[in-house]
């Protein structure tokens, strides 16, 4: 078809136009067809990332991901893929990933860097590691050979509800498990505590997973973490003799069923505004707030919370607020950062002195109920410690290994 653009892709009302590239009738170069046989770009399933698709005048496939926006700011965010290329076997095609222009308080931020990979996959469940390489306007670049007919794209290794739901019906009739509904997304969906171990334990810690529907390696670090924390070996026994552990383990459901990046869909960040009192456009907020309250009130308040999440950094980040607690928090994250290194494989850092981060899960749990709490990035492009880029292997071996970490902050390491 010469002359004429060739395009088709889900979008979402009210796009910007102007994030698109501009084609017309009118271009000196005709729209050619890609390399190899392209047939379609499917995105009609659970945790597909909402884009636009289209072939551009090289014959190379131009993804467009579409932005998530914050409620009442400039912030918008971009930073997971997930879709099905559907081309003959065989076919040799070229693709562009853009819009990664991020923006944070006014600020341009991107979040792909040198080290940025895809992962690809046939079925969804067994994922291939392919190099990409960040393009100097800021894209992502690769070219993948079809090895069958249809073929899956992703950030990296997804973790979906359904993947969730599978956990659950897993350990759901272990004794030493509980799993309490606490309130529902926007969208009605039911939110959850999973509690592992024996209520009566000396300590509790609290992780809080996927408050960005993107950082899908929070969810492959709890599952680790639960399988190894309920071994019936000694290991296992000698943990839950210590403490017992409560995971919010998604708290962005529709997101993460939606395929967004940052938001929940009324655009609130649910890692904002811990320094209030949760916003009722942020139900998953007012639910986990609501639950802790009731934890307070029975004498049971976390010794320790984690909100994981990713990045390109993959540091702990610990606040610095003016709080009379401050000495003692900032000794406690000292630790909790020397077994990480001793008993794990992260070898990134914490933030700097000078850090902070007002509102977030880490700062507002401290000030307003006296939690000492991080926020933990896992570097989603690369492992330093394991020299490698990240599988979900990987996570969940860190998170196996958190239950050594815990055990020894609650004791006498």
């Amino acid at each position: 078809m010469k002359g004429k653009l060739m395009s088709i892709g889900w979008g979402l009302a009210g796009m910007l136009l102007a994030e698109l590239p501009a084609f017309s009738a009118e271009s000196a170069a005709p729209i050619m067809a890609a390399t190899g046989t392209l047939r379609f770009i499917n995105t009609a399933f659970e945790n597909a990332s909402p884009l636009n698709w289209e072939i551009d005048a090289e014959g190379r496939i131009l993804i467009s991901l579409i932005y998530d926006h914050e409620r009442s700011s400039p912030n918008r965010a971009n930073g997971h893929w997930f879709f099905q290329v559907e081309a003959e076997p065989g076919a040799s095609l070229t693709i562009l990933l853009q819009n990664f222009d991020n923006i944070w308080n006014g600020r341009w931020g991107s979040p792909v860097s040198d080290r940025t990979n895809v992962y690809l996959s046939a079925d969804a469940k067994e994922w291939t590691i392919l190099p990409a390489q960040k393009t100097k306007d800021n894209r992502i670049h690769f070219t993948m050979r079809m090895e069958s007919d249809k073929v899956f794209v992703a950030r990296m290794p997804p973790y979906r509800l359904s993947d969730l739901e599978k956990l659950k019906k897993e350990i759901a009739s272990n004794p030493l498990v509980e799993i309490t509904p606490i309130g529902r997304t926007v969208e009605g969906r039911e939110l959850e505590i999973i509690r592992a171990g024996k209520p009566d334990a000396p300590f509790r810690v609290l992780i809080r997973a996927r408050a960005h529907p993107w950082e899908a390696g929070g969810n492959w670090v709890v599952e680790g973490f639960l399988r190894q924390l309920l071994k019936d070996d000694e290991a296992g026994r000698r943990c839950r003799e210590r403490y017992c552990a409560y995971i919010m383990p998604m708290a962005n459901k529709d997101g993460v069923a939606r395929g967004y990046t940052r938001f929940n869909v009324l655009g609130m960040d649910l890692n904002r505004k811990w320094d209030i009192p949760a916003d009722p456009r942020a139900p998953e907020n007012q639910a986990l707030e609501a639950w802790l309250g009731r934890m307070i009130a029975q004498g049971q308040r976390p010794h320790l919370a984690i909100d994981l999440h990713n990045d390109n950094g993959g540091n702990i980040h610990v606040s610095r607020p003016d709080s009379p607690n401050a000495e003692a928090y900032l000794a406690n994250m000292e630790h909790y950062e020397k077994l990480m290194r001793k008993y794990t494989w992260f070898t990134e850092g914490s933030t700097g002195k000078d850090f902070r981060n007002p509102g977030s899960f880490g700062e507002g749990l401290l000030e307003r109920f006296g939690v000492n709490a991080l926020v933990q990035e896992l570097n989603c492009d690369w492992i330093a410690g394991l020299n490698k880029a990240p599988e979900a292997k990987d996570w969940e071996l860190l998170g196996a290994q958190y239950c050594e970490v815990f055990y020894r902050y609650f004791g006498e390491e």
